[in-house]
């Protein structure tokens, strides 16, 4: 049976604790820190024995104006205070380089002479051990030496069989033949070529052309019309030319539609009377035979034709030959004036190839990439990219650049340059990844089926 005890605690329900008031006065007057008002009642009252208030004085009673020289000063500075000569004052003025003192200077220690000002060279005592050496040799007498030759066992037996060696080397490979071989990375061959500018010329094109004037925001007027007919112009030649190749694609459907009907027309013609083109045919084969028949064979030649025609053949050759001869005389008087055009045609040739280069010089930083002429065979499978037309209508212009619209893109000039001067080969645009097909599938746990 369990013994019953009474219940532990304070029986008495739960109240606050009894405090004092602490709005009586003994209450916050009780802790107060008095220590500073007494201090500066303590220095008011030192202040007052000493002779009064000193905030409470004026400027004059405090401080005292001095009117009298200090006598004191011109017996210690006597060299200062000396006024210069008029000659220093000029000389400093118009020279930076201060005149050569008349002070007599002191004679050497060493010689005891008056000198020139060189200083002596100094030379190198052989006697003399510098402190480092002087330690490493104490260090050496003590038996500590810095450099030490480590025995090492030799790896390579020059008595030991070649075939055991081969052998050994075959087991370590076996061992670890599951790693895989170290291959070190090969650099292309094409990294060490210049790349292929994709110019006609050849030539390599900038990284960044410079610019025209009418590719200014805010440009010439003669430069903007001279570009905006350009361009339309260029947009008149490609609508000509894609208008041809639609009138080409049409007329050839033409042509191979009429081909078509015409060659089922035959078919069908074929068809109907047969017999007939038989018969035609059997006609046309006996009219050939006897053509052939009539044709008159040609007849041998005579000794006498063979002659005569030899001799025609000789007169010709003859004359020919008399007449290169005739020929290469002319040329061989007129050989100094022959030279004479050969010079001057060098020399025409050459002033052109100078002019053409300097041209080249000045245009290649002003040539624009659509400017360039590209060559025939492009690198890679895929056309160079189209440039996007980078020109504002004549009723887009802005009177304010804040209103205008930037033009053209430095991320796709930038990839086309590349392209052009044949860092890279053009790639065919991919807008958006191909992404995984997904296919969604219900899982049962169990399947419905009928017993009956």
């Amino acid at each position: 049976m369990p013994v019953l005890k009474p219940l532990s605690g304070n029986p008495e329900a739960p109240k606050q604790y009894n405090q004092p008031s602490r709005k009586g006065k003994k209450a916050w007057r009780k802790n107060v820190d008095v220590t500073e008002v007494e201090q500066g009642l303590d220095e008011l009252n030192a202040q007052i024995i000493k002779g009064g208030v000193i905030a409470e004085k004026t400027s004059e009673e405090l401080f005292a104006i001095d009117v009298k020289p200090d006598t004191e000063i011109t017996k210690k500075l006597p060299k200062q205070l000396k006024k210069p000569l008029k000659a220093d004052e000029i000389l400093a003025q118009r020279s930076a380089v201060p005149a050569v003192s008349l002070k007599k200077r002191p004679a050497s220690e060493t010689s005891g002479k008056v000198t020139d000002g060189v200083l002596p060279s100094k030379r190198l005592r052989a006697t003399y051990v510098t402190q480092k050496e002087l330690s490493r040799l104490k260090r050496v007498a003590d038996g500590h030496h810095t450099t030490t030759v480590e025995v090492v066992d030799a790896t390579f037996d020059a008595w030991a069989d070649p075939e055991e060696e081969q052998k050994k080397k075959q087991q370590a490979a076996e061992t670890f033949n599951f790693l895989p071989k170290v291959e070190k990375p090969k650099a292309p061959k094409t990294l060490t070529q210049q790349p292929i500018s994709l110019a006609a010329t050849g030539k390599q094109l900038p990284a960044v052309p410079k610019p025209k004037g009418d590719k200014s925001y805010n440009p010439a007027f003669t430069d903007y019309s001279e570009r905006y007919q350009e361009e339309l112009r260029k947009a008149e030649e490609a609508e000509r030319k894609r208008l041809e190749e639609l009138e080409k694609e049409r007329l050839k459907a033409e042509a191979a539609a009429k081909s078509r009907a015409e060659a089922e027309a035959a078919e069908k013609r074929a068809e109907l009377s047969e017999w007939e083109d038989d018969s035609a045919w059997e006609g046309a084969e006996s009219d050939a035979e006897g053509l052939a028949n009539k044709k008159k064979r040609p007849e041998r030649k005579t000794q006498a034709q063979r002659n005569k025609i030899k001799r025609r053949k000789a007169e010709e050759q003859r004359l020919k030959h008399e007449a290169a001869i005739k020929k290469r005389e002319a040329e061989a008087a007129r050989v100094k004036q022959i030279a004479k055009e050969l010079a001057e045609k060098e020399r025409q040739l050459a002033l052109q190839k100078a002019e053409s280069n300097n041209v080249e010089e000045d245009d290649a930083s002003l040539e624009e990439d659509d400017d360039v002429e590209l060559r025939r065979r492009q690198l890679g499978k895929f056309k160079l990219p189209e440039k996007d037309l980078e020109l504002v209508l004549p009723d887009e212009l802005q009177d304010s650049l804040r209103l205008l619209k930037p033009e053209g893109n430095l991320l796709k000039d930038r990839y086309r340059n590349m392209l052009l001067r044949g860092k890279v080969e053009a790639r065919r645009h991919i807008p958006f990844k191909k992404q995984a097909k997904t296919k969604v599938t219900e899982k049962w746990t169990f399947k419905d089926f009928n017993l009956a």
